[in-house]
């Protein structure tokens, strides 16, 4: 029951990654802004960690691949933030 109900919920975390993933390129694609494109390419980053997480027999969240693939979105998320503020 455990096992069923924390696929769903994964499920449902890709898929709303994959929204905000569809969302912040649309900004980008108007804008040219690169914040709105690092931000896109972090949560489809997210979007391929929680799908391969949900198909591969490893449920186990920090194993290095998913790990990495965690720090390199969390990592572009920081840049994007950076690179925003140090315009001003």
């Amino acid at each position: 029951m455990t096992n069923n109900l924390s696929a769903v919920l994964s499920g449902a975390v890709a898929m709303a990654s994959f929204a905000t993933t569809l969302f912040f390129a649309k900004f980008w694609r108007q804008t040219s802004d690169v914040f709105f494109l690092l931000f896109a390419l972090a949560f489809a980053i997210d979007t391929v960690s929680r799908v391969a997480l949900g198909l591969t027999e490893t449920s186990y969240e920090l194993e290095p691949a998913f790990y990495v693939l965690r720090l390199a979105m969390f990592a572009l998320i920081i840049v994007a933030i950076t690179l925003k503020n140090r315009s001003r």
